[in-house]
């Protein structure tokens, strides 16, 4: 509600001065609004949607936006308020994730986000393959419930150890996977457990499914076994979510010593895990088998994921689960959604069966393993102070700053001076113990504007 309040309330700002231009006029550039009213571009951008609706500008990608000319009527806007009343008090935050998929404004440096740069995305591979895809005759038929066979196929070769086609279902993109998986496991109102912190997309999931998110915490070698077996004691949970792989936002790989202890806990509690393997392929040092090679019993449902290492709108995503629960699973994504289109599956199967895929697997790693030691150079020679991790994968560092520090206020102060990186607080399923920031190395256009954006972060900091 705050945010949305806000974006009103700049709205309201800007309608007078809008009325006052002239048609086709340009309006001021997203940063320089987000300087002068010091909100964040999110807000900017629900704003200008707003005068988008009513008539009052138009916005052209690339370009800015731009006013339409005064109005000679002025409707009054229609009487919403009845919907508060039937809706009633359940709400749905998007902030954080819309926050962490709207682009920065112009001139800002991106050192947030959770998908490759542009320029490390295969776009031309893509490009070729969707070409291919889409030629093909039977491209716009039904594809085969449960995903096309070779794509599972591949899927189930990927993975390893005993997975089998038939315990894959492709799905559409990794966040759909987990709305299906938690809503075939988990009933409104029960505990799931998660690692603290944690992504952000799967506690704003949980919270709109009407869950209730319970912190595990983490350390520099994953979620403690020990703390797992007292949360799942005294919470009666029966799902664990965790990212063994490169985890969002700190970057560590669950320590050898814990994998089959983890699996253990879970076995005790008589509960499901939930392996969210979404930077497998991103991992500058090859990471453990996943979890689920070596599970027996079918208690690990793993989500796989490519879209991290292609492009944000290649949504398709594979869950494999054994048992009852791969039925549940199936027959929830039946009915909520039918099937993920089978173009973009043509696609996928494409590109990973092409000789290009590996190629681009290489040079992704080798660029971002360079763009990795270009941060932290940048780190260490400017906020030395920052206690900073060294990932072996994924695309974020995890920076832990003095305390007494609010990180929330010091990422605003940075998005205002022209770097946008995120605060750590949000990934805390609970309070959060200190001060963090997460700052992604995968997102800024070159390892020079990587470090550029560090010493924007350090005249913040210093200021």
């Amino acid at each position: 509600m705050k945010h949305d309040s806000s974006a009103m309330a700049l709205a309201d700002a800007l309608r007078a001065d809008v009325r006052r231009m002239s048609p086709g006029e340009r309006l001021p550039s997203s940063r320089s609004l987000v300087e002068r009213h010091r909100v964040g571009p999110a807000t900017v951008s629900r704003a200008l949607g707003l005068l988008a609706a009513e008539g009052l500008v138009v916005t052209r990608p690339g370009s800015g936006a731009f006013a339409v000319g005064r109005r000679e009527t002025v409707t009054e806007p229609a009487d919403f308020g009845w919907q508060a009343v039937t809706l009633g008090d359940r709400s749905v935050d998007s902030a954080g994730v819309s926050w962490l998929l709207t682009p920065p404004p112009e001139g800002v440096i991106a050192l947030s986000g959770g998908y490759l740069h542009p320029t490390l995305q295969p776009t031309r591979a893509l490009a070729t393959a969707a070409a291919r895809a889409a030629r093909r005759p039977d491209a716009w038929e039904m594809p085969r419930l449960g995903g096309m066979p070779e794509l599972r196929a591949w899927v189930a070769r990927t993975v390893g150890g005993a997975v089998s086609p038939a315990d894959v279902v492709i799905t559409n993109g990794g966040q759909q996977s987990l709305t299906t998986v938690l809503r075939a496991l988990l009933p409104p109102g029960a505990p799931v457990l998660v690692e603290s912190p944690t992504y952000l997309g799967v506690l704003a999931l949980a919270r709109a499914s009407g869950l209730h998110p319970v912190p595990v915490p983490v350390d520099a070698h994953g979620v403690r076994p020990d703390l797992l077996a007292e949360a799942f004691a005294m919470s009666g949970a029966r799902v664990f979510y965790c990212q063994p792989a490169f985890h969002n936002p700190t970057g560590t790989v669950l320590g050898e010593d814990r994998r089959s202890r983890v699996l253990d806990v879970a076995r005790a509690a008589g509960a499901f895990v939930i392996e969210d393997d979404f930077a497998r392929h991103l991992g500058l040092v090859p990471p453990p088998p996943p979890l689920v090679t070596r599970d027996a019993d079918g208690r690990v449902v793993h989500i796989a994921s490519l879209t991290k290492a292609t492009a944000p709108s290649l949504r398709v995503a594979a869950v494999i689960a054994r048992g009852p629960v791969a039925e549940r699973i199936r027959a929830t994504q039946l009915v909520e959604e039918f099937f993920p289109a089978r173009p973009l599956q043509e696609t996928l199967l494409e590109l990973v069966s092409s000789p290009g895929w590996p190629r681009h697997l290489r040079a992704v790693r080798a660029a971002l393993r360079s763009r990795r030691d270009a941060v932290l150079a940048a780190l260490a020679r400017d906020l030395p102070e920052l206690r900073v991790n060294r990932p072996d994968g994924g695309l974020h560092v995890w920076a832990r700053l003095p305390d007494g520090v609010d990180d929330t206020a010091l990422a605003e102060a940075a998005l205002r001076a022209g770097v946008l990186v995120s605060a750590g607080r949000p990934f805390f399923p609970a309070e959060a113990p200190a001060p963090h920031l997460r700052i992604s190395y995968g997102t800024a256009a070159s390892e020079a504007e990587l470090a550029e954006g560090v010493q924007r972060l350090s005249a913040v900091l210093r200021s």
